[in-house]
Protein backbone atom coordinates (compact mmCIF):
# COMPACT_ATOMS: atom_id res chain seq x y z
CA UNK A 1 0.00 0.00 0.00
CA UNK A 2 1.16 3.59 -0.87
CA UNK A 3 3.29 6.08 2.03
CA UNK A 4 -0.17 8.07 2.07
CA UNK A 5 0.18 11.93 1.03
CA UNK A 6 -2.61 12.93 3.20
CA UNK A 7 -4.64 11.75 0.25
CA UNK A 8 -7.78 14.01 1.73
CA UNK A 9 -5.89 17.36 2.07
CA UNK A 10 -5.71 19.61 -0.81
CA UNK A 11 -7.00 16.76 -2.97
CA UNK A 12 -7.98 18.22 -6.39
CA UNK A 13 -11.65 17.01 -6.81
CA UNK A 14 -12.94 16.75 -10.86
CA UNK A 15 -16.35 17.10 -10.13
CA UNK A 16 -18.76 14.96 -12.13
CA UNK A 17 -22.26 14.63 -12.62
CA UNK A 18 -22.50 11.38 -9.98
CA UNK A 19 -20.00 12.71 -8.02
CA UNK A 20 -16.07 13.24 -8.15
CA UNK A 21 -12.90 11.56 -9.15
CA UNK A 22 -9.11 12.81 -7.52
CA UNK A 23 -5.54 11.06 -7.77
CA UNK A 24 -2.03 11.29 -5.93
CA UNK A 25 0.62 10.21 -7.29
CA UNK A 26 -0.26 6.28 -6.33
CA UNK A 27 -4.14 6.19 -6.10
CA UNK A 28 -7.19 7.15 -7.91
CA UNK A 29 -9.90 8.30 -6.10
CA UNK A 30 -13.76 8.15 -7.13
CA UNK A 31 -16.64 9.14 -5.13
CA UNK A 32 -20.31 8.29 -6.59
CA UNK A 33 -23.39 10.02 -5.50
CA UNK A 34 -26.14 7.22 -5.05
CA UNK A 35 -29.63 6.90 -3.88
CA UNK A 36 -29.92 7.12 0.12
CA UNK A 37 -30.62 3.63 1.14
CA UNK A 38 -28.72 1.79 -1.37
CA UNK A 39 -27.59 -1.90 -0.63
CA UNK A 40 -24.64 -3.39 -1.24
CA UNK A 41 -26.02 -6.27 -3.71
CA UNK A 42 -28.03 -3.63 -5.48
CA UNK A 43 -24.36 -2.07 -6.44
CA UNK A 44 -22.36 -4.27 -9.13
CA UNK A 45 -18.77 -2.64 -9.74
CA UNK A 46 -16.01 -4.29 -12.25
CA UNK A 47 -12.59 -3.41 -12.16
CA UNK A 48 -10.05 -3.79 -14.06
CA UNK A 49 -6.64 -2.96 -15.14
CA UNK A 50 -8.14 -0.91 -18.27
CA UNK A 51 -11.54 -1.14 -17.89
CA UNK A 52 -13.94 -0.20 -15.08
CA UNK A 53 -17.92 -0.50 -14.98
CA UNK A 54 -20.22 0.72 -12.29
CA UNK A 55 -24.07 -0.03 -12.37
CA UNK A 56 -26.58 0.69 -9.44
CA UNK A 57 -29.72 -0.34 -9.08
CA UNK A 58 -29.67 -2.11 -12.52
CA UNK A 59 -28.23 1.88 -13.64
CA UNK A 60 -25.02 2.13 -15.93
CA UNK A 61 -23.32 5.23 -13.55
CA UNK A 62 -20.55 4.86 -15.96
CA UNK A 63 -18.40 2.17 -17.80
CA UNK A 64 -15.35 2.60 -20.49
CA UNK A 65 -11.48 2.49 -20.52
CA UNK A 66 -9.23 4.27 -17.96
CA UNK A 67 -6.97 6.90 -18.51
CA UNK A 68 -3.99 4.98 -17.22
CA UNK A 69 -3.41 1.38 -16.00
CA UNK A 70 -4.41 0.14 -12.85
CA UNK A 71 -3.20 -2.72 -10.80
CA UNK A 72 -7.06 -4.95 -10.91
CA UNK A 73 -6.42 -7.01 -8.17
CA UNK A 74 -5.40 -3.90 -5.72
CA UNK A 75 -8.69 -2.04 -6.89
CA UNK A 76 -11.37 -1.53 -3.93
CA UNK A 77 -15.38 -0.06 -3.66
CA UNK A 78 -17.57 0.31 -0.51
CA UNK A 79 -20.40 1.62 0.16
CA UNK A 80 -20.68 4.43 2.69
CA UNK A 81 -23.98 5.55 5.05
CA UNK A 82 -25.70 3.89 1.81
CA UNK A 83 -25.50 6.96 -0.15
CA UNK A 84 -22.06 6.96 -1.35
CA UNK A 85 -19.78 4.75 -3.33
CA UNK A 86 -16.48 5.06 -2.68
CA UNK A 87 -13.86 3.31 -5.71
CA UNK A 88 -9.89 3.13 -4.94
CA UNK A 89 -7.59 2.57 -8.00
CA UNK A 90 -3.66 1.44 -7.71
CA UNK A 91 -2.05 3.44 -11.03
CA UNK A 92 0.84 1.06 -12.31
CA UNK A 93 2.76 4.25 -12.98
CA UNK A 94 3.34 6.21 -9.92
CA UNK A 95 5.56 8.89 -10.68
CA UNK A 96 4.40 12.57 -10.19
CA UNK A 97 4.42 12.71 -14.23
CA UNK A 98 1.58 10.55 -14.83
CA UNK A 99 -1.50 12.75 -14.18
CA UNK A 100 -4.61 11.70 -15.58
CA UNK A 101 -6.24 14.06 -17.30
CA UNK A 102 -9.69 12.08 -17.55
CA UNK A 103 -11.07 9.31 -15.73
CA UNK A 104 -12.20 7.39 -19.03
CA UNK A 105 -10.82 7.92 -21.75
CA UNK A 106 -12.45 11.02 -23.38
CA UNK A 107 -15.05 11.27 -20.62
CA UNK A 108 -14.85 12.81 -16.67
CA UNK A 109 -12.14 15.47 -18.26
CA UNK A 110 -10.48 18.02 -16.37
CA UNK A 111 -10.36 21.50 -17.65
CA UNK A 112 -7.26 22.98 -18.53
CA UNK A 113 -6.97 25.25 -14.96
CA UNK A 114 -8.02 21.99 -13.03
CA UNK A 115 -5.44 19.76 -14.80
CA UNK A 116 -2.60 21.97 -13.83
CA UNK A 117 -3.88 22.70 -9.98
CA UNK A 118 -3.75 18.09 -10.04
CA UNK A 119 -0.25 18.03 -11.53
CA UNK A 120 1.26 21.40 -9.23
CA UNK A 121 -0.67 18.83 -6.31
CA UNK A 122 1.37 15.57 -7.38
CA UNK A 123 4.75 17.79 -8.25
CA UNK A 124 4.27 18.97 -4.73
CA UNK A 125 3.85 15.21 -3.43
CA UNK A 126 6.60 13.84 -4.87
CA UNK A 127 8.53 16.71 -3.23
CA UNK A 128 6.96 16.03 0.17
CA UNK A 129 8.51 12.33 0.11
CA UNK A 130 11.70 12.84 -1.55
CA UNK A 131 12.34 15.85 1.52
CA UNK A 132 11.18 13.32 3.54
CA UNK A 133 13.21 10.34 2.80
CA UNK A 134 16.00 12.70 2.39
CA UNK A 135 15.60 13.27 6.14
CA UNK A 136 15.28 10.07 6.88
CA UNK A 137 18.15 9.25 5.35
CA UNK A 138 20.44 11.85 7.37
CA UNK A 139 19.04 11.28 10.52
CA UNK A 140 18.44 7.54 10.35
CA UNK A 141 16.41 5.27 12.57
CA UNK A 142 15.63 6.55 16.36
CA UNK A 143 17.37 4.57 18.72
CA UNK A 144 15.77 4.42 22.53
CA UNK A 145 18.43 5.01 25.45
CA UNK A 146 18.39 3.29 27.85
Amino acid sequence: MSVHFEERSGVIPCKTPWGNWSQTMEEIFIEVNVPHGTSGKEVKCNLGSKQIELHVKGQQVFKGKLFGITVADEGTWTLEDKCLIRIVLMKTNREAGNCWSSLLEGEYCADAWLQDQMQKKLTLERFQREVSHTRQSIVGPMVKCK
